[in-house]
């Protein structure tokens, strides 16, 4: 589709010369005209037209941290529980995949939920998991705080009495020494995710598949951009053969723009003193570029983010390994980002950064914050005079019960400062932390700046940090393409822009606050061509194989769980309680019929509730 024409919209641009119209053109994929369709058709050429159906149109979500490349080769062993409502629904799919899962493969719920966000409050006992798999592995990763294994995980871990606790983490054990199946992060979350790592791995080709199908889920929920900030166990160049291979096949839907994470204590400057050997900031191009260093520089450097866990102490050595690293990066011209929670860790990075600043000028050289939980007013004020930025994401969401058990309700109520930050005019770009803290689904992250509320309900904000429809969202357009240095050409829908948009199964502008977390996109585009489309935009999205392998929770379950029921289960399977809707309140009878109780737009949805439930 070199010319396109979106018609009959409502289109936010975000561009405060035409903040509003009904329709654009794109021209060789980016921006050609938008304004009335009049306006719009003048001097276009044949163009292919796609009727919005009078709906909302907004600029690309952009994730400005997230960990796209590493997700993408695991998405399609990873059966989620993103959005789920119910504990019970949740078991109930986990033990579907235990059935259809064969020898020697694992079941793995790895992360994007929090036990809050069930009716049940809690996660599954080690009794209950080890009656439902006696012999398929499970490992269950709640947040970087805990994993559950049941006995058949501990035996294909090899951990048994003898096994070492690693430092930072436990091994739980009963009153003999051996492992009950619970490992904690105390607070070093190395435990779980190199327990994790210990699993079998898709091979090459089915990796391919299972990212292909992992942006086509981040292109169902209207992403068009991330920037990718590495991750544990994800080397370079290793572990990135696959996404350049789906680049240089055509087949990215997903632009993304990559930090390069050192995976060695100690050698932290040998990996960047190499990297910059073999690869250039800013080298590739607009659908896959190198974004620098991080967000791991030095690893004395990282603090964490277990608000059930005591606040970590960084080591009285950082400084000068850090020093050594900044000053590498800054003499090479490398933007840099690093993971810091709390002001405490963020007030010594920042002397470091400083004192590099004196003898190598940064001048004008992008560099961030990552989280940034607590940080005070006087840092926030350090990092814009340095000219830095900062990344932050929906974790609160996910550990704000934790955070106010630990803290206090008012020591909360700032957590992160968001509003601090953009009084003080420091770049704020939005994301999540995805896959593992916090899931991939922007909405929810949406839902989180304007509602202040955590995905288990609670109300952690006052209106002071709480911010309005349009500047969240340009938190997760233009703010975000800051990041990657991108702010010229993407972010909004300007002439001349990256044609990048998403057309939403329902108004951001217009629904309650409620419903926020359970828009989609019903239209996809990246660069002009279509990625993503359902319902009456279905035919014009191109086809994706099923997922690999046959037996990929992602065939049967998919994704994040939108409006919270688990997507994939049998009707008798909702026939508890937990099944209700936001007019009835809890009710189940609605699944025992053949109506589409899951479709909004549907007969029963268009009577104001598809649960019929009058």
């Amino acid at each position: 589709m070199s010319t396109l024409l979106i018609r009959n919209a409502r289109i936010t641009t975000l561009d405060p010369t035409c903040p509003q119209a009904d329709a654009l053109a794109v021209v060789d994929g980016r921006i050609a005209a938008v304004g009335t369709e009049a306006q719009v058709r003048a001097g276009l050429d044949a163009p292919t037209v796609i009727d919005a159906g009078g709906r909302r149109v907004v600029p690309g979500l952009n994730d400005s941290h997230t960990h796209l490349i590493r997700g993408g080769l695991n998405y399609n062993l990873e059966l989620r529980w993103d959005g789920l409502r119910s504990l019970s629904d949740a078991m109930a799919m986990l033990k579907a995949q235990v059935d259809n899962t064969p020898a020697p493969q694992w079941v793995r719920v790895v992360g994007g939920f929090t036990a809050e966000q069930f009716v049940e409050k809690r996660l599954p006992t080690l009794d209950e998991l080890n009656a439902l798999a006696p012999d398929t592995p499970v490992f269950l990763l709640h947040l970087y705080d805990r994993a559950l294994l049941n006995r058949a995980a501990l035996r294909a871990c090899g951990y048994d009495r003898n096994t070492p606790d690693p430092p930072g983490g436990q091994i739980a054990r009963d009153s003999k020494g051996n492992p009950t199946g619970l490992l904690l992060a105390k607070p070093n979350a190395l435990i779980l995710y190199a327990t994790l790592a210990k699993g079998p791995r898709l091979p090459i080709e089915y990796q391919s598949n299972s990212t292909r199908h992992f942006m086509r889920e981040l292109n169902r929920l209207g992403i068009t951009s991330v920037i990718d900030a590495g991750g544990g166990f994800q080397n370079y160049p290793e572990d990135y053969q696959v996404i350049e291979q789906l680049h240089r096949d055509g087949q990215l839907t997903v632009r993304i723009a990559y930090n390069l994470f050192t995976q060695n204590k100690g050698g932290e400057v040998g990996d960047f003193q190499h990297w910059s050997e073999i690869v250039a900031p800013r080298q590739g191009d607009d659908l896959l570029r190198h974004n620098g260093a991080g967000e791991m520089l030095v690893f004395s450097a990282a603090d964490f983010e277990l608000f059930n866990e005591p606040r970590p102490e960084l080591p009285p050595g950082m400084e000068p390994e850090l020093e050594q690293v900044v000053r590498l990066l800054v003499e090479k011209r490398w933007p840099f980002r690093i993971h810091a929670t709390y002001d405490e860790s963020i007030d010594r990075i920042l002397d470091v950064y400083e004192q590099v600043n004196r003898e190598i000028p940064f001048d004008g050289l992008h560099w961030f914050i990552d989280h940034a939980e607590t940080i005070t007013a006087r840092n926030i004020d350090r990092i814009g005079a340095l000219g830095g930025g900062l990344a932050i994401q929906h974790r609160m969401a996910y550990q704000g019960e934790a955070f106010v058990a630990r803290y206090g309700s008012q020591a909360a109520r700032h957590t992160p400062p968001v509003r601090r930050m953009l009084q003080a005019g420091v770049p704020v770009g939005a994301g999540t932390d995805a896959t593992r803290v916090a899931s991939y689904n922007p909405w929810v992250a949406l839902s989180w700046l304007v509602t202040g509320r955590t995905v288990g309900g609670l109300a952690l904000y006052g209106e002071e940090n709480l911010l309005e429809r349009e500047e969240a969202l340009r938190l997760w357009t233009q703010g975000s393409a800051w990041f990657s240095g991108d702010q010229e050409r993407k972010g909004s829908l300007a002439v001349g822009q990256l044609a990048d948009f998403c057309v939403l199964s329902s108004d951001f502008f217009a629904v309650d606050d409620a419903a926020i977390a359970d828009i989609t996109s019903l239209l996809t585009v990246v660069g002009g061509r279509v990625v993503y489309g359902q319902c009456d935009f279905a035919p014009l999205a191109p086809a994706l194989p099923p997922a690999m392998p046959d037996w990929s929770p992602v065939n049967r379950f998919g994704g994040y769980h939108v409006g919270g029921a688990a997507t994939g289960l049998s009707a008798h399977a909702h026939l508890h309680g937990a099944g209700g809707c936001r007019t009835h309140g809890a009710h189940g009878h609605a699944a025992a019929h053949a109506v589409p109780t899951d479709a909004p737009n549907a007969f029963w949805g268009a009577l104001g509730c598809s649960c019929f439930a009058f």
